[in-house]
């Protein structure tokens, strides 16, 4: 991220990043920064689908160290794809980057690629603890700038951009925050961490002007990419450098050091644009022109230079959507949801961009990519973004048809805080869609080992649903279409615990989907990992104050139970066989949670979502699903008679219940190649006469509700 090479050169610089001791301030946080650091940094789990528990248990020490510093955290989160297309190339890069990695981790070797969980982990966390959150409409670098500004605090971030934008309060990149150290006496602690300012990068230079970094991130090249012209300019340095008295007179070391070398002999861009465009040929620095180099390279500075007032400050003051914190083309409560942090960004892509990136997972390359067990739920989301016809309110507050925004590179305005320009106006081409053509999205996706795009075709559910009055459908009518897209009905998931639902329903969804259909002792395994959060949950230092209501032998036994089931987890360095069929098999699950998940906050959350770091732990189901297949019962990890017990039971019948292909639902005729047929979303079976629930769904549900917190359903 940021400008290529800029970070090696700083740090190698001794000078250039300030000791400092940090305590009793505000800090914008760069949160896409931040779960990327942490979660490689403290080498979690990547080849067996993630560990989300211990990433939670991660940030909840990373927060409550900044709060016994005094530090007050804004986090900010980047949203969807950036509507001017500049950076898509790089995205693609990445994306394709990503895919070898994950391969290369399924063979046993080296790579980095984030479970694909992470982030909503992540938001969760942040909302359980009050920390203010909010995700801009695109890329955040822009608008986090702005608000450090404004509010004279520095910035904690690895992203190397932060080296050009002119902070007060600087830059602390990650690298040197050292928050797990903390230092000083019990009423004056503080992180030890290294602060950079543009003051430092300038005098090193002579005393370089400020307003000339931009111009260097340009030429240097960045994730917006690097001018054609930047090599060459590069290769005549060194002529105008000895013409010029070779740049203050040193020698450059690095091509980093050239550029600034050469830059600081210029008082100001103007003069280094003309220079630029005299090297090059052009005759003219005049920044206006159409197309030239130097209109070119003006453009890409404007990137760095920051507002005087930051609207996210009035968001943090008082949590509403200023105009360029909102989404177009999505209804107001749907902006809202974005901006905290409650709309997924593949949803806002849907419908901003009409395309999609799906997260690669480490899986069997030689399959189907995992997210194509999830097709028809995606397809679902498209439809209701993308239906015809439908009034959304626009960013103007007047009614506007939802039909296919202009999405290639005709936005206009600046690309990084969203589909905006000075002054907040929306400047969107919108082109009609052609009678009878399908609606389709552009998925880029895996196929064997390389990026591919394919359309896929929007299908809306048969429950009637307009996105414009979204906000004013019952919450029935919602929760209805959500269980009609997994083939369910309300009445096959109401016996099971509230927060479960949803996890029950994908679980279900995924044994029909799946392919290969996943085993039974995978589907044990699973339902065992979430007995193993639930029992977690209650075993948190916060639950003392309600674990009175189960007897003292019974709470004795679920401890033991947990502590069972923990000792199952693959442990690092553990030389088990790593089986990549069946990661395969579990990515598949967490492409159809992470879809449904998108699905329910699109419908504004009919079901409240589970607690995602006690849903899923990769080492653990992996271990758990080596302990079956070693010929062992799942019933012997767990306590006869036992809440966990009859939970784990009933989770079970019930999943199986709902998955039955006896009555499967209808299949959704013309789904296109991308859902692979296996779309099928009727209303499922119904929830009555199933057989292995004697044992009285009430009581179950009423004795595994002395394990919950009260304030389970707090975020």
């Amino acid at each position: 991220m940021g400008v290529h090479g800029l970070t090696t050169f700083v740090e190698d610089k001794r000078n250039l990043l300030q000791d400092v001791k940090f305590r009793n301030s505000r800090l914008v946080i760069d949160g896409c920064s931040l779960y990327f650091r942490l979660y490689f940094n403290q080498r979690l789990d990547q080849q067996h689908g993630g560990d989300y528990d211990a990433f939670a248990g991660l940030l909840t020490q990373f927060f409550s160290a900044l709060a016994a510093c005094n530090i007050e955290p804004y986090v900010v989160l980047d949203g969807g794809i950036d509507p001017s297309d500049k950076k898509f190339p790089t995205l693609r890069q990445r994306l394709q980057s990503k895919i070898k990695e994950a391969d290369s981790l399924s063979r046993g070797r080296n790579g980095s690629v984030l479970p694909i969980l992470t982030r909503d982990v992540f938001i969760q966390v942040l909302m359980q603890r009050g920390v203010p959150l909010v995700q801009c409409p695109a890329e955040a670098d822009w608008e986090i700038a702005c608000l450090a500004r404004q509010w004279n605090c520095p910035v904690l971030t690895n992203d190397s951009d932060f080296y050009i934008f002119d902070l007060p309060g600087g830059y602390l990149p990650l690298n040197f925050f050292h928050w797990n150290n903390i230092n000083g006496k019990a009423t004056d602690r503080y992180i030890s961490a290294r602060c950079y300012t543009t003051n430092g990068l300038c005098r090193r230079f002579g005393g370089m002007n400020k307003e000339l970094l931009p111009l260097f991130a340009v030429l240097a090249g960045n994730d917006y990419g690097t001018p054609k012209v930047a090599e060459k300019i590069l290769d005549l340095l060194d002529v105008s450098a000895s013409r010029r008295g070779g740049g203050k007179g040193r020698a450059p070391t690095s091509r980093i050091e050239g550029f600034l070398l050469w830059l600081s002999s210029f008082s100001n861009p103007a003069d280094a644009l003309e220079e630029v465009s005299m090297l090059m040929g052009e005759g003219g620095g005049n920044r206006g022109q159409t197309g030239g180099l130097s209109s070119q390279l003006w453009a890409g500075m404007q990137e760095y230079h920051i507002a005087p007032q930051s609207l996210l400050a009035r968001w943090f003051a008082e949590g509403k959507a200023a105009p360029r914190g909102q989404t177009p083309w999505l209804p107001g409560c749907l902006s809202l949801a974005a901006a905290q942090g409650l709309l997924a960004p593949l949803v806002v892509d849907a419908a901003v961009m009409h395309r999609v990136l799906l997260i690669p997972q480490v899986e069997n390359s030689r399959l189907a990519s995992s997210h194509c067990s999830a097709g028809a739920i995606r397809q679902a989301i498209y439809g209701i973004l993308l239906q015809r016809g439908q009034d959304v309110q626009g960013p103007d507050g007047r009614a506007q048809e939802n039909v296919s925004p202009g999405m290639r590179g005709g936005r206009g305005g600046r690309g990084r805080g969203g589909v905006h320009v000075a002054g907040g106006r929306s400047q969107v081409s919108i082109l009609p869609a052609q009678q009878g053509a399908p609606m389709c999205v552009e998925e880029y996706d895996r196929m064997d080992l390389n990026l591919r795009k394919i359309n896929v075709e929007a299908h809306p559910p048969r429950t009637p649903l307009r996105l414009g009055t979204l906000g004013q459908a019952p919450v029935e009518v919602r929760l209805g279409v959500l269980l009609e897209v997994l083939g369910l009905t309300e009445s096959a998931v109401a016996p099971v615990p509230l927060h479960l639902r949803l996890a029950v329903a994908v679980t279900a969804f995924w044994l029909r989907e799946a392919k290969p259909t996943p085993s039974k002792p995978q589907l044990q395994a699973l339902v065992l990992g979430m007995v193993y959060g639930e029992l977690s949950l209650s075993n948190q230092p916060g639950a003392t104050h309600y674990q009175h209501t189960v007897p003292q032998p019974n709470w004795a036994a679920e401890r033991s139970a947990w502590a069972g089931l923990d000792r199952q987890r693959v442990r690092p360095g553990e030389r088990r066989g790593f089986d990549i069929g069946v990661a395969h098999s579990f990515s598949q699950w967490q492409a159809c949670l992470w879809s449904a998940l998108c699905l329910n906050q699109l419908l504004l959350r009919p079901l409240p979502e589970p607690h995602l770091s006690w849903l899923f732990s990769g080492t653990l189901v992996h271990g758990l699903l080596g302990y079956l297949k070693g010929g062992r019962a799942a019933e012997s990890l767990l306590v006869e008679g036992s809440t966990s017990g009859s939970l784990y039971a009933f989770l079970l019948d019930t999943v199986r219940s709902c998955s039955s292909r006896t009555n499967p639902p209808p299949s959704a005729a013309g789904r296109g190649k991308r859902g692979g047929g296996r779309g099928r979303r009727g209303r499922g079976r119904g929830g009555g006469g199933r057989g292995g629930r004697g044992r009285g769904i009430e009581e179950i549900n009423n004795r595994f509700a002395l394990l919950m917190s009260d304030e389970e359903f707090d975020y």
